[in-house]
C-alpha cells in the first residue's frame, strides 16, 4: 500500500520526512490537559490521532511546494512549532501531514537603526532571547513556555509574555510577517498606519489561514536594572483596583501580578518542591499523597468554601507583585511612585522578597502538572479578560462556575489601562462513588462539564474567551456565543479567502461539528458550534 510519506516524497523531493511510529505518537497532540486524561486512560496514547507523516521544510519555497502537494492530493496540513500549546490546537489524524517548522530557525538580520529583528518561525524562545541579549536587545516577550515554544507559535497563538505591561503582547511586537496561504500564495503582510490590514487576521489564526515563514519584530534595549516591590491588600477587589490605578495613571511596570488570597499564600512561598517519583510504570495514584489529593478533590466545593471563608485572615490577603525594568534611576523612581499610590489606597508594602522569588521561579509552573495527573487527578488553567468595569462579574462568575466541580484559585496579570486578564488555575478528580475501573472516564466527564460551565460564565460576563493561550479546540465550542453569528460568518469568509480547500489545521479555532475525539460517550465531549457550524 502506498503511504502518505511515499506519495509526498515522490512529488516533493528534497524535503525531509518521517512516518516512523515513535514520531507519529510524539506529534499526535499538543499539551492540552484533556489529552493527558486520554493518555492516562490509554484511549489517546495512539491510534486515530496519529498523523500520516511529519515533514521538515527548510525554506519558504519548501512550504509552498508542500502546500501545493496538499491541495493537489486533498491532504490536510497542520503547522507545528514546539507542541507546547494547551488548548488542543494540534489534533491531527491518519490522513494529515504535520509541518514541523523547527528547521526554519535562522536569525535573518537585526536592523539596529529601527531596531527590528527578522527571524524564521522555528527559532525557540529562550535561545532567541539569549542571542538578542548578547546583541544588547530584548524582544520583551517572556511566556511561561519560553523554554519549549517558538516565535512562530507565539504569533500563531497571539501569545502574551510575563512582561506585557511594558512591552505589550506579541501582536504589538510584529512589524510584518511573510506567510504562505492555503492556496500556496506567498504574502508579506505589514503593519499599516491607515486603512484595512490583513496582518491582524493571521496573528492568532492558529495555523488555519496561513503558514508563517518569517517575521520582523520590534526590539527594545536590553534593560540594565530592575526594581521589585510587593503589596498586600485586604481583598482581591482592592488589589485589582490598585492595578487599575497604576495603569490608568500611565505607569507601565513590566510585571504586575495580583494573586487572590490562597494563590498569594503559594506565591509568598516562592519555591517548587521536588515531587516524588511514581513507584511503577502507569501507576494511577502513587503513594499516600496521591490518595489524599484525590480524596480532597472529590469535594471541591467544600474546599473552595472553606478557603473563601478563611480568606485574608489566614492567608495574608491578596498579593500584588510588581517588577519594573529599564534604566536604574527610572526603575527606582517608578517603584517609589507605585508605592506611594498603592499605600494611599490602603495597601501594605511587603518589600522586594515576593517579587524576587517570583522572578527566580518564573518558568517553574509548567512542570507541576505531571504529578497531579499521575495521582489520578487533573489540573488546568483558563485565561480570560475583560474591561475593568466587568472584571468583578467575570471573577465571581467564572470562579463560581468552576468551584462546583473543581478546586479553583486565580491571579490577575497582563493589565492594561482599559482592562485585565484573569488566569484561573484549577484541579479536580472523579466524583465520590467512582469505581477504579471508570476513574478516567468519570474524570473526563467532570473536566468537560467544568470547561463548558466556566466558558458560559465568561461569555455571560461579557469577557473575551482567549487572552493569550489561544482557542484551539478547548474554547471553540463557545466562541460563537462570544462573536455572534456575524462574527462567525466573517471568520468563515476569511477562511475561504485564505484557504479555499480547507487544508490548514481543520478543527482548530472554528471546528466543524464533530464527535468527541477520544471517547464514544454522548454528551460529555466539547460541544459543537451550534450557531453556525464552524469556519472550516
Amino acid at each position: 500500500m502506498t503511504t502518505l510519506l511515499s506519495r509526498f516524497s515522490n512529488e516533493v523531493p528534497g524535503v525531509r520526512g518521517t512516518d516512523e511510529r515513535v514520531d507519529k505518537v510524539a506529534y499526535a497532540r499538543d499539551l492540552w490537559p484533556r489529552h493527558h486524561l486520554a493518555i492516562r486512560s490509554g484511549a489517546g496514547a495512539s491510534g486515530p490521532n496519529e498523523p500520516g507523516a511529519i515533514v521538515w521544510p527548510e525554506s519558504t519555497e519548501d512550504v509552498q511546494r508542500i502546500v501545493a502537494f496538499c491541495n493537489k492530493t486533498g491532504t490536510k496540513l497542520v503547522p507545528f512549532g514546539a507542541g507546547s500549546g494547551v488548548c488542543g490546537g494540534v489534533l491531527p489524524g491518519r490522513d494529515v501531514l504535520i509541518l514541523d517548522m523547527k528547521r526554519m530557525a535562522k536569525l535573518v538580520s537585526i536592523d539596529r537603526s529601527a531596531p527590528t529583528l527578522t527571524v524564521e518561525p522555528g527559532y525557540m524562545g529562550l535561545p532567541l532571547e539569549d542571542e538578542l541579549g548578547r546583541q544588547g536587545y530584548t524582544l520583551g516577550h517572556f511566556p511561561s513556555s519560553i523554554v519549549c515554544s517558538t516565535i512562530g507559535g507565539w504569533i500563531a497563538g497571539r501569545s502574551a509574555g510575563q512582561c506585557s505591561g511594558k512591552y505589550g503582547k506579541i501582536e504589538d511586537m510584529v512589524v510584518s510577517i511573510e506567510c504562505v496561504t492555503g492556496k500556496g500564495e506567498r504574502l508579506t503582510l505589514a503593519r499599516r498606519g491607515h486603512g484595512p490590514s490583513l496582518l491582524p487576521l493571521v496573528i492568532g489564526s492558529e495555523g488555519t489561514l496561513a503558514v508563517i515563514t518569517q517575521a520582523t519584530m520590534r526590539l527594545h534595549p536590553k534593560p540594565v536594572a530592575r526594581a521589585f516591590a510587593a503589596f498586600a491588600f485586604s481583598s482581591t477587589e482592592a488589589g485589582w483596583e490598585g492595578m487599575r490605578d497604576l495603569f490608568q495613571a500611565g505607569m507601565r511596570p513590566a510585571v504586575a501580578r495580583l494573586y487572590d488570597p490562597f494563590d498569594a499564600m503559594l506565591a509568598r512561598q516562592g519555591t517548587v518542591k521536588a515531587e516524588k517519583k511514581a513507584k511503577g510504570p502507569g501507576a494511577a495514584a502513587p503513594g499516600m499523597g496521591g490518595s489524599v489529593l484525590r480524596q480532597i478533590l472529590r469535594v471541591p466545593s467544600a474546599m473552595n468554601a472553606i478557603i473563601e471563608g478563611l480568606g485574608s485572615q489566614v492567608f495574608g490577603g491578596a498579593l500584588l507583585v510588581l517588577v519594573f525594568e529599564g534604566e536604574g534611576a527610572e526603575c527606582e523612581a517608578e517603584a517609589a511612585l507605585a508605592r506611594r499610590r498603592l499605600e494611599a489606597r490602603g495597601a501594605r508594602y511587603e518589600g522586594e522578597g515576593p517579587a524576587r522569588k517570583w522572578l527566580a521561579h518564573r518558568y517553574s509552573v509548567s512542570y507541576r502538572q505531571a504529578p497531579v495527573f499521575a495521582s489520578g487527578a487533573f489540573s488546568d488553567t483558563m485565561e480570560v479578560a475583560a474591561s475593568w468595569s466587568k472584571l468583578g462579574a467575570l471573577y465571581d462568575g467564572v470562579r463560581k462556575a468552576l468551584g462546583k466541580n473543581v478546586f479553583v484559585m486565580a491571579h490577575f496579570s497582563h493589565a492594561y489601562p482599559d482592562g485585565c486578564c484573569i488566569y484561573f488555575s484549577f484541579a479536580g478528580s472523579a466524583p465520590p462513588g467512582t469505581k477504579d475501573g471508570s476513574w478516567d472516564e468519570a474524570s473526563e466527564a467532570v473536566y468537560d462539564r467544568t470547561w463548558q460551565a466556566a466558558l458560559g460564565a465568561a461569555v455571560d460576563a461579557g469577557a473575551t474567551l482567549a487572552h493569550h493561550h489561544g482557542v484551539g479546540r478547548s474554547k471553540a465550542p463557545k466562541l460563537a456565543a462570544e462573536l455572534g453569528s456575524t462574527g462567525i460568518s466573517t471568520a468563515k469568509a476569511v477562511k475561504r479567502a485564505f484557504d479555499p480547500n480547507g487544508i490548514l489545521n481543520p478543527g482548530a479555532l472554528f471546528p466543524p461539528i464533530a464527535p468527541d475525539p477520544y471517547t464514544k460517550r454522548a454528551g460529555t465531549g466539547p460541544e459543537s458550534l451550534a450557531t453556525d457550524g464552524g469556519a472550516s
